[in-house]
């Protein structure tokens, strides 16, 4: 019996974009690179299209310029999907609200939340804070009104708020709307994996 040798994928793996992503990250022009690693920005903008493919002993010394691990060019990206009706339920003690947790429980840097708000729904007569940087509120459907310390301000189809999470605050859905909203939240105030 004959061994059968696994035969090589005839694509190109597209490395260009991580390379041109980590030199734009750090500020750098392609006749920088080109000028710190010895090779030509013409060269060096073909690979970053994926038009020309460099040798090992290039892409070695093109990461070196870049402070980039070489496995990186070729890691698969972290990509997870999470349908609507696979969802976790969540309940962070709103009144006549369903809320989903959008986002992988154990995801640390963002939290997306996707809540329905009955008419008259609300997340308390006292104003909370959430232990985050930032809060990214965006109404998809309906209309809510967030209330703070010193005002109130009405949101409503489209219309998105952006404030910081210690900054106190409650929300209120319209008595004859409801809502349907998406809450972003950065950094994650908890990842729910435990």
């Amino acid at each position: 019996m004959r061994p059968i040798h696994p035969s090589a994928d005839q694509g190109v793996v597209p490395i260009g974009a991580k390379l041109r992503s980590a030199r734009v990250a750090q500020g750098l022009t392609l006749a920088q690179v080109a000028e710190s690693s010895g090779l030509s920005k013409g060269f060096l903008s073909r690979v970053e299209r994926d038009d020309a493919s460099p040798s090992v002993a290039t892409l070695v010394q093109l990461c070196q310029v870049l402070s980039l691990p070489v496995g990186a060019l070729f890691a698969e990206p972290e990509i997870q999907r999470i349908t609507r009706s696979e969802a976790p339920h969540i309940n962070l003690g709103g009144v006549g609200v369903s809320e989903l947790l959008m986002s992988p429980r154990g995801e640390e840097r963002v939290q997306l939340l996707r809540s329905s708000l009955e008419p008259g729904a609300h997340g308390g007569a006292e104003l909370y804070t959430v232990n985050c940087d930032v809060e990214v509120l965006l109404v998809i459907s309906g209309a809510v009104t967030v209330r703070f310390a010193d005002r109130s301000v009405r949101l409503d189809a489209g219309d998105a708020l952006t404030f910081p999470g210690r900054e106190p605050h409650t929300w209120q859905a319209a008595d004859e709307l409801g809502a349907e909203l998406c809450w972003v939240l950065a950094p994650a105030p908890w990842s729910g994996s435990a």
